[in-house]
C-alpha cells in the first residue's frame, strides 16, 4: 500500500490513536497506563520509536514502541480491521525495529493476550517466537505499595 504513510507518532496523534485502540477486539486498554498523560510521557521518553500508519489523513494503525536501554518493547500494535492483511502492520513493526537498532538495541519483545487471536496469528506469521516465560505485574498505587512494604515503612 504505497498510499499509506508510516510516520513517527506525536503527542497530537493521541485522540485518533486512542479512538483506533477502542475499535480493536482483544485489546486491553487501561485508564492507568493509556491516558493522554501516560502516553504523552511515553512518547516524550521514546521520541523516535513509536509509529502511526496514515491513509488519506486518517490514522489506521499504530504502535507504541520504546526501550529501557537494553531491550525494546512494543505495545498496542494495531491496524484497523478494514486495512489488515495488506502489509501495514509489518511495515510499522519494521519501522520500530529499525529505530531500536539505530539506538543499539538488539532485542525486542511484546505481550499479546492469549485471547487476541488476530494478533497472535500476525506475530506467528511474521516469524516472531512465543517465549516460555512467566510475566508478572504489580500495580504501583499507594494501597498496594503500603501493603507490600508494610504500614511502618
Amino acid at each position: 500500500m504505497d498510499d499509506v504513510q508510516i510516520l513517527p507518532m506525536t503527542e497530537q496523534d493521541y485522540d485518533a490513536v486512542r479512538a483506533l485502540w477502542l475499535t480493536i477486539r482483544g485489546f486491553g486498554i487501561r485508564a492507568l497506563d493509556d491516558s493522554r498523560e501516560d502516553v504523552v510521557r511515553f512518547i516524550r521518553r521514546n521520541p523516535t520509536t513509536s509509529v502511526v500508519a496514515v491513509k488519506d489523513g486518517k490514522i489506521i494503525g499504530s504502535i507504541l514502541c520504546g526501550s529501557d536501554g537494553r531491550q525494546g518493547a512494543l505495545y498496542h500494535v494495531c491496524v484497523a480491521k478494514e486495512y489488515r492483511r495488506q502489509g501495514i502492520g509489518t511495515r510499522m513493526v519494521g519501522y520500530c525495529m529499525q529505530q531500536l537498532k539505530a539506538m543499539g538495541i538488539n532485542k525486542v519483545g511484546l505481550i499479546a493476550f492469549t485471547s487476541n487471536e488476530a494478533g497472535n496469528a500476525f506475530w506467528k506469521q511474521i516469524g516472531w517466537k512465543k517465549s516460555d516465560v512467566n510475566y508478572y505485574t504489580f500495580t504501583l498505587n499507594e494501597e498496594n505499595i503500603t501493603h507490600f512494604i508494610g504500614e511502618e515503612a
